[in-house]
Protein backbone atom coordinates (compact mmCIF):
# COMPACT_ATOMS: atom_id res chain seq x y z
CA UNK A 1 0.00 0.00 0.00
CA UNK A 2 2.91 2.35 0.69
CA UNK A 3 3.76 2.62 -3.01
CA UNK A 4 0.24 3.58 -4.00
CA UNK A 5 -0.94 7.14 -4.09
CA UNK A 6 -3.58 7.63 -1.42
CA UNK A 7 -6.13 10.32 -1.08
CA UNK A 8 -8.83 11.08 1.43
CA UNK A 9 -12.05 11.29 -0.53
CA UNK A 10 -15.38 12.75 0.50
CA UNK A 11 -17.96 10.34 -0.85
CA UNK A 12 -21.61 11.19 -1.39
CA UNK A 13 -23.23 7.81 -1.35
CA UNK A 14 -26.91 8.34 -2.21
CA UNK A 15 -27.77 7.74 -5.84
CA UNK A 16 -31.23 8.93 -6.82
CA UNK A 17 -33.25 10.44 -9.63
CA UNK A 18 -32.52 14.12 -10.20
CA UNK A 19 -34.90 16.59 -11.83
CA UNK A 20 -35.43 15.50 -15.42
CA UNK A 21 -35.02 17.82 -18.37
CA UNK A 22 -38.19 18.55 -20.26
CA UNK A 23 -39.07 15.59 -22.45
CA UNK A 24 -36.59 13.17 -20.79
CA UNK A 25 -38.09 9.86 -19.68
CA UNK A 26 -36.26 7.72 -17.15
CA UNK A 27 -37.28 4.28 -18.40
CA UNK A 28 -36.07 1.13 -16.68
CA UNK A 29 -34.81 -1.68 -18.89
CA UNK A 30 -36.95 -4.80 -19.02
CA UNK A 31 -35.45 -7.56 -16.89
CA UNK A 32 -33.23 -5.22 -14.90
CA UNK A 33 -31.78 -6.62 -11.66
CA UNK A 34 -32.68 -5.36 -8.21
CA UNK A 35 -29.06 -5.48 -7.03
CA UNK A 36 -25.75 -4.85 -8.82
CA UNK A 37 -22.21 -5.43 -7.58
CA UNK A 38 -19.74 -2.93 -9.07
CA UNK A 39 -16.92 -4.63 -10.98
CA UNK A 40 -13.46 -3.49 -11.92
CA UNK A 41 -13.41 -1.66 -15.30
CA UNK A 42 -17.10 -0.70 -14.98
CA UNK A 43 -18.05 2.84 -15.94
CA UNK A 44 -21.10 4.75 -14.75
CA UNK A 45 -22.32 4.38 -18.33
CA UNK A 46 -22.02 0.57 -18.07
CA UNK A 47 -23.81 0.46 -14.72
CA UNK A 48 -26.61 2.75 -15.89
CA UNK A 49 -27.02 0.57 -18.97
CA UNK A 50 -27.88 -2.34 -16.68
CA UNK A 51 -30.91 -0.42 -15.39
CA UNK A 52 -31.90 2.13 -18.06
CA UNK A 53 -33.12 1.89 -21.65
CA UNK A 54 -31.17 5.09 -22.34
CA UNK A 55 -27.99 4.93 -20.24
CA UNK A 56 -26.91 8.39 -21.42
CA UNK A 57 -29.40 9.64 -18.82
CA UNK A 58 -27.19 8.30 -16.04
CA UNK A 59 -26.77 11.76 -14.42
CA UNK A 60 -30.50 11.62 -13.68
CA UNK A 61 -29.85 8.58 -11.46
CA UNK A 62 -26.75 9.81 -9.71
CA UNK A 63 -27.49 12.53 -7.19
CA UNK A 64 -24.48 14.07 -5.52
CA UNK A 65 -23.66 16.50 -2.77
CA UNK A 66 -22.29 19.71 -4.40
CA UNK A 67 -19.99 20.26 -1.39
CA UNK A 68 -18.00 17.15 -2.34
CA UNK A 69 -15.26 17.70 -4.94
CA UNK A 70 -15.68 14.37 -6.76
CA UNK A 71 -19.16 13.05 -6.03
CA UNK A 72 -19.39 10.21 -8.56
CA UNK A 73 -16.79 7.98 -6.92
CA UNK A 74 -17.84 4.40 -6.37
CA UNK A 75 -15.57 1.40 -6.18
CA UNK A 76 -15.36 -2.25 -7.22
CA UNK A 77 -17.26 -4.36 -4.71
CA UNK A 78 -19.80 -1.66 -3.83
CA UNK A 79 -23.37 -3.00 -3.89
CA UNK A 80 -26.06 -0.90 -5.56
CA UNK A 81 -29.76 -1.59 -4.94
CA UNK A 82 -32.82 -0.36 -6.82
CA UNK A 83 -35.46 1.41 -4.73
CA UNK A 84 -38.53 3.51 -5.45
CA UNK A 85 -38.86 6.94 -3.83
CA UNK A 86 -41.82 9.21 -4.55
CA UNK A 87 -42.72 7.10 -7.56
CA UNK A 88 -39.27 7.25 -9.13
CA UNK A 89 -36.57 4.61 -9.42
CA UNK A 90 -33.64 5.23 -7.10
CA UNK A 91 -30.24 3.55 -6.93
CA UNK A 92 -28.79 3.46 -3.44
CA UNK A 93 -25.53 2.12 -2.13
CA UNK A 94 -26.04 -0.73 0.31
CA UNK A 95 -24.42 0.23 3.62
CA UNK A 96 -25.73 -2.77 5.47
CA UNK A 97 -28.29 -0.59 7.19
CA UNK A 98 -30.58 0.75 4.51
CA UNK A 99 -30.34 3.92 2.46
CA UNK A 100 -27.10 5.84 2.97
CA UNK A 101 -27.54 9.44 4.09
CA UNK A 102 -26.38 12.41 2.04
CA UNK A 103 -23.77 13.41 4.63
CA UNK A 104 -20.36 12.94 3.00
CA UNK A 105 -18.34 10.11 4.48
CA UNK A 106 -14.59 9.74 4.36
CA UNK A 107 -12.93 6.82 2.68
CA UNK A 108 -9.28 6.01 2.00
CA UNK A 109 -8.74 4.38 -1.36
CA UNK A 110 -6.54 4.48 -4.42
CA UNK A 111 -7.90 7.01 -6.92
CA UNK A 112 -7.22 4.52 -9.72
CA UNK A 113 -9.87 2.20 -8.24
CA UNK A 114 -12.70 4.72 -8.59
CA UNK A 115 -15.30 4.00 -11.27
CA UNK A 116 -15.25 6.75 -13.94
CA UNK A 117 -18.32 8.07 -15.79
CA UNK A 118 -16.65 7.57 -19.19
CA UNK A 119 -13.51 5.47 -19.97
CA UNK A 120 -11.00 8.32 -20.06
CA UNK A 121 -8.21 6.09 -21.35
CA UNK A 122 -10.03 5.91 -24.69
CA UNK A 123 -10.27 9.66 -25.19
CA UNK A 124 -7.22 10.90 -23.26
CA UNK A 125 -4.98 11.37 -26.35
CA UNK A 126 -7.68 13.53 -27.95
CA UNK A 127 -8.13 15.60 -24.78
CA UNK A 128 -4.49 16.49 -24.36
CA UNK A 129 -2.73 16.33 -27.72
CA UNK A 130 -4.26 15.96 -31.19
CA UNK A 131 -6.38 18.87 -32.34
CA UNK A 132 -8.12 20.50 -35.29
CA UNK A 133 -6.70 23.78 -36.61
CA UNK A 134 -7.14 26.04 -39.61
CA UNK A 135 -5.05 24.85 -42.57
CA UNK A 136 -3.37 28.27 -42.71
CA UNK A 137 -2.27 27.98 -39.08
CA UNK A 138 -0.49 24.71 -39.78
CA UNK A 139 1.02 25.94 -43.05
CA UNK A 140 2.49 29.02 -41.35
CA UNK A 141 3.80 27.18 -38.27
CA UNK A 142 7.55 26.57 -37.85
CA UNK A 143 8.72 23.18 -39.07
CA UNK A 144 11.42 20.54 -38.68
CA UNK A 145 14.31 21.42 -40.95
CA UNK A 146 16.45 18.35 -40.19
CA UNK A 147 18.09 16.48 -37.36
CA UNK A 148 20.92 18.36 -35.69
CA UNK A 149 23.43 16.24 -37.63
CA UNK A 150 21.50 16.52 -40.87
CA UNK A 151 19.57 13.26 -40.48
CA UNK A 152 16.03 13.15 -41.86
CA UNK A 153 14.31 11.27 -39.00
CA UNK A 154 14.53 11.71 -35.24
CA UNK A 155 12.96 10.49 -32.00
CA UNK A 156 12.77 11.19 -28.29
CA UNK A 157 16.12 12.35 -26.91
CA UNK A 158 17.35 13.68 -30.26
CA UNK A 159 17.95 17.29 -31.13
CA UNK A 160 16.48 18.77 -34.29
CA UNK A 161 16.74 22.01 -36.22
CA UNK A 162 13.60 24.02 -36.71
CA UNK A 163 12.89 26.91 -39.03
CA UNK A 164 10.40 29.63 -38.28
CA UNK A 165 9.22 31.86 -35.45
CA UNK A 166 9.82 30.24 -32.05
CA UNK A 167 9.41 33.43 -30.05
CA UNK A 168 6.00 32.49 -28.60
CA UNK A 169 6.94 29.65 -26.24
CA UNK A 170 9.74 27.41 -24.98
CA UNK A 171 7.73 24.18 -25.26
CA UNK A 172 6.08 22.92 -28.43
CA UNK A 173 4.05 20.03 -29.71
CA UNK A 174 5.18 18.33 -32.89
CA UNK A 175 2.39 17.68 -35.36
CA UNK A 176 1.88 16.10 -38.75
CA UNK A 177 -0.89 17.19 -41.10
CA UNK A 178 -3.71 14.68 -41.07
CA UNK A 179 -7.12 14.60 -42.68
CA UNK A 180 -8.65 17.74 -44.15
CA UNK A 181 -12.19 18.07 -42.83
CA UNK A 182 -14.90 19.36 -45.15
CA UNK A 183 -18.61 19.78 -44.61
CA UNK A 184 -20.38 16.99 -46.52
CA UNK A 185 -23.24 19.28 -47.50
CA UNK A 186 -21.69 22.68 -48.22
CA UNK A 187 -18.10 21.66 -49.01
CA UNK A 188 -16.78 24.24 -46.53
CA UNK A 189 -13.31 23.50 -45.19
CA UNK A 190 -13.81 22.98 -41.46
CA UNK A 191 -10.18 22.47 -40.46
CA UNK A 192 -7.32 20.03 -40.67
CA UNK A 193 -6.29 17.39 -38.16
CA UNK A 194 -2.98 18.23 -36.50
CA UNK A 195 -1.84 14.74 -35.52
CA UNK A 196 0.25 14.70 -32.36
CA UNK A 197 3.58 12.89 -32.81
CA UNK A 198 5.75 14.39 -30.07
CA UNK A 199 6.83 17.32 -27.91
CA UNK A 200 9.98 19.42 -27.88
CA UNK A 201 11.76 22.05 -25.79
CA UNK A 202 13.46 25.05 -27.35
CA UNK A 203 17.20 25.11 -26.61
CA UNK A 204 18.48 28.04 -28.65
CA UNK A 205 17.74 30.27 -31.63
CA UNK A 206 19.96 32.03 -34.14
CA UNK A 207 18.10 34.00 -36.76
CA UNK A 208 15.34 31.90 -38.20
CA UNK A 209 17.03 28.59 -37.28
CA UNK A 210 16.44 27.10 -33.82
CA UNK A 211 17.62 23.99 -32.00
CA UNK A 212 15.07 21.93 -30.10
CA UNK A 213 15.27 18.73 -28.07
CA UNK A 214 12.59 16.09 -28.53
CA UNK A 215 11.38 14.82 -25.15
CA UNK A 216 8.56 12.61 -26.44
CA UNK A 217 7.72 10.95 -29.75
CA UNK A 218 4.99 8.52 -30.77
CA UNK A 219 6.60 7.79 -34.14
CA UNK A 220 9.56 8.92 -36.20
CA UNK A 221 9.67 12.70 -36.54
CA UNK A 222 10.52 13.80 -40.07
CA UNK A 223 11.48 16.88 -41.99
CA UNK A 224 8.57 19.29 -42.57
CA UNK A 225 6.65 18.15 -39.48
CA UNK A 226 5.23 21.22 -37.75
CA UNK A 227 5.66 22.83 -34.32
CA UNK A 228 2.70 24.37 -32.51
CA UNK A 229 2.72 25.89 -29.01
CA UNK A 230 1.32 23.49 -26.43
CA UNK A 231 -2.26 24.26 -25.47
CA UNK A 232 -3.04 25.61 -22.06
CA UNK A 233 -6.62 24.82 -21.22
CA UNK A 234 -8.66 23.27 -18.46
CA UNK A 235 -9.23 19.54 -18.85
CA UNK A 236 -12.49 18.03 -17.63
CA UNK A 237 -12.03 15.22 -15.13
CA UNK A 238 -15.48 13.85 -15.93
CA UNK A 239 -18.30 14.42 -18.36
CA UNK A 240 -21.98 14.73 -17.53
CA UNK A 241 -23.98 13.66 -20.61
CA UNK A 242 -26.85 15.96 -21.54
CA UNK A 243 -28.92 16.95 -24.52
CA UNK A 244 -27.45 19.82 -26.62
CA UNK A 245 -28.71 23.31 -25.87
CA UNK A 246 -29.73 23.82 -29.50
CA UNK A 247 -31.70 21.59 -31.84
CA UNK A 248 -28.88 21.15 -34.33
CA UNK A 249 -28.05 18.25 -36.63
CA UNK A 250 -24.88 17.20 -38.39
CA UNK A 251 -22.83 14.28 -39.68
CA UNK A 252 -19.97 12.00 -38.74
CA UNK A 253 -17.19 13.17 -41.07
CA UNK A 254 -14.25 11.04 -39.91
CA UNK A 255 -13.27 8.20 -37.59
CA UNK A 256 -9.98 7.63 -35.78
CA UNK A 257 -7.89 5.08 -37.61
CA UNK A 258 -9.77 5.45 -40.87
CA UNK A 259 -11.74 2.22 -40.36
CA UNK A 260 -14.74 1.56 -42.59
CA UNK A 261 -17.08 0.43 -39.81
CA UNK A 262 -17.60 2.35 -36.59
CA UNK A 263 -18.52 0.68 -33.30
CA UNK A 264 -18.85 1.38 -29.59
CA UNK A 265 -15.93 3.27 -27.99
CA UNK A 266 -14.66 4.55 -31.35
CA UNK A 267 -13.72 8.25 -31.57
CA UNK A 268 -15.34 10.16 -34.42
CA UNK A 269 -15.25 13.72 -35.76
CA UNK A 270 -18.45 15.73 -36.31
CA UNK A 271 -19.09 18.71 -38.57
CA UNK A 272 -20.47 20.56 -35.55
CA UNK A 273 -18.44 22.77 -33.24
CA UNK A 274 -18.44 25.76 -30.96
CA UNK A 275 -20.11 27.93 -33.58
CA UNK A 276 -23.05 25.49 -33.32
CA UNK A 277 -23.05 25.88 -29.51
CA UNK A 278 -21.76 22.34 -29.03
CA UNK A 279 -20.26 21.58 -25.62
CA UNK A 280 -18.41 18.71 -23.98
CA UNK A 281 -21.00 16.28 -22.64
CA UNK A 282 -23.54 16.87 -25.41
CA UNK A 283 -25.19 13.60 -26.43
CA UNK A 284 -26.39 12.97 -29.98
CA UNK A 285 -28.34 10.12 -31.50
CA UNK A 286 -26.80 8.49 -34.60
CA UNK A 287 -28.95 7.62 -37.61
CA UNK A 288 -28.00 5.41 -40.55
CA UNK A 289 -29.38 6.33 -43.96
CA UNK A 290 -32.62 4.62 -44.87
CA UNK A 291 -32.49 2.16 -47.74
CA UNK A 292 -33.89 2.88 -51.20
CA UNK A 293 -36.93 0.78 -52.12
CA UNK A 294 -39.09 0.52 -55.21
CA UNK A 295 -42.85 0.90 -54.90
CA UNK A 296 -44.39 -2.27 -56.43
CA UNK A 297 -47.48 -0.38 -57.56
CA UNK A 298 -46.12 2.89 -58.97
CA UNK A 299 -42.59 1.68 -59.71
CA UNK A 300 -41.24 4.78 -57.90
CA UNK A 301 -37.93 4.64 -56.04
CA UNK A 302 -38.45 5.82 -52.47
CA UNK A 303 -36.10 6.38 -49.55
CA UNK A 304 -37.02 4.67 -46.29
CA UNK A 305 -36.75 6.69 -43.06
CA UNK A 306 -33.33 6.91 -41.41
CA UNK A 307 -32.82 4.36 -38.63
CA UNK A 308 -31.59 5.28 -35.16
CA UNK A 309 -28.54 3.12 -34.65
CA UNK A 310 -26.49 4.52 -31.77
CA UNK A 311 -25.55 7.23 -29.30
CA UNK A 312 -22.42 9.37 -29.05
CA UNK A 313 -21.12 12.00 -26.66
CA UNK A 314 -19.07 15.06 -27.59
CA UNK A 315 -15.96 15.36 -25.41
CA UNK A 316 -13.92 18.07 -27.13
CA UNK A 317 -14.97 20.98 -29.31
CA UNK A 318 -13.23 23.21 -31.84
CA UNK A 319 -14.59 26.17 -33.77
CA UNK A 320 -16.20 24.14 -36.56
CA UNK A 321 -15.77 20.51 -35.54
CA UNK A 322 -15.80 18.31 -32.47
CA UNK A 323 -14.54 14.95 -31.25
CA UNK A 324 -17.12 12.50 -29.94
CA UNK A 325 -17.09 9.03 -28.41
CA UNK A 326 -19.56 6.43 -29.68
CA UNK A 327 -21.18 5.17 -26.49
CA UNK A 328 -23.58 2.71 -28.08
CA UNK A 329 -23.76 1.17 -31.55
CA UNK A 330 -26.73 -1.07 -32.30
CA UNK A 331 -25.31 -1.86 -35.74
CA UNK A 332 -22.24 -1.00 -37.79
CA UNK A 333 -21.96 2.76 -38.25
CA UNK A 334 -20.03 4.68 -40.91
CA UNK A 335 -18.74 8.08 -41.94
CA UNK A 336 -21.67 10.06 -43.33
CA UNK A 337 -24.20 8.86 -40.77
CA UNK A 338 -26.42 11.64 -39.45
CA UNK A 339 -26.48 12.89 -35.85
CA UNK A 340 -29.15 14.88 -34.04
CA UNK A 341 -30.30 15.51 -30.47
CA UNK A 342 -31.71 12.32 -28.88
Amino acid sequence: MSNMKKTLLGLALVLCAAVLHAGDVLSLKAGHPETYVVKKDDTLWDISGVFLDDPWLWPELWYYNPQVDNPHLIYPGDILKLRWVDGRPVLVKDSGGGVVKLNPQMRISDLNDAIPPIPLDVIAPFLTRSRVVNPEELEQAPYVLAGRDGNIVAGAGDQVLGRGDFSQEDSYGVYRAGQLYQDPVTGEVLGIEAKDIGTANLLSSEGEISTLELNRSTEEIRRADRFLPLERRELLARFDPKAPNDDVGGFIIAVEGGVSQIGSMDVVTLNLGERNNMMAGDVMAIYTTGVMVRDPITNERLKAPDVRAGILMVFRTFEKTSYALVLKAEQALKVGDRVSPP
